[in-house]
């Protein structure tokens, strides 16, 4: 593939990733919450690997050619993206420490499952539509039909660019958010109701694309 072409996919993908969305909502609360943001992060990257490779594969032209079931996985990435701020708001995390159990580790982080953390991060970004909308309209547009690389590979690649740039920014932005917080322990609480209410307001603003959408057609 062209080099300038990759160059100017990976500028537009870490642009994409920048803008604050469900994933940064998800993120910042793990980086709050768990003692390690892994699990969270893993289970991020795992849905948008488990969407380039649908895109590669052809899924993602048919999901672009039935608006219904974009429409559904909205309305389903809403009700997730409400249960999970939900949860945050009615019970904010407790910064989790290092600290061995009955010696300052919060009963919240000791509880914390991993596994649980993976699958509650593959959901978020699985059933991100916007997420899925930068790799079904985005992507094609930095492929090349004349290139020595067959077109699905081409999106694969691309893909793998944009799933690493959501490990880079994600990696920043939740360990960013637990420094901060160790040094400003009393922003706790405000920063995870204002986690907490983007998750809900997020999921509330893309319901309300959808039905404009709707309307308008």
């Amino acid at each position: 593939m062209d080099a300038q072409l990759l160059l100017a996919c990976a500028g537009m993908m870490m642009l994409m990733v920048l803008v604050p969305g469900p994933d940064w909502a998800y993120i910042l609360a793990a980086g709050m919450r768990d003692r390690s943001i892994v699990p969270a992060l893993a289970g991020i990257l795992i849905g948008y690997l488990a969407a380039v490779t649908a895109v590669a594969v052809g899924v993602g032209a048919a999901v672009a050619a039935l608006p219904w079931v974009l429409i559904g996985l909205t309305f389903a990435a809403a009700g997730y993206l409400s249960y999970l701020g939900i949860r945050v708001l009615l019970q904010p995390p407790a910064l989790a420490t290092g600290d061995p159990p009955g010696q300052g580790a919060s009963t919240a982080a000791s509880d914390t499952r991993p596994w649980l953390r993976l699958a509650q991060g593959a959901g978020v970004s699985g059933l991100n539509p916007k997420g899925l909308l930068v790799l079904v309209v985005l992507l094609p547009q930095f492929t090349d039909t004349a290139g020595a690389w067959p077109i699905p590979m081409q999106l694969t690649v691309l893909g793998l660019i944009f799933v690493g740039s959501c490990a880079l920014v994600y990696s920043v932005v939740g360990m960013s958010a637990r420094a901060v917080l160790r040094s400003r322990p009393s922003a706790m609480r405000i920063i995870s109701r204002v986690s907490g209410g983007a998750m809900v307001l997020l999921a509330v603003a893309l319901v309300v694309e959808q039905v404009s959408h709707f309307v308008s057609a």
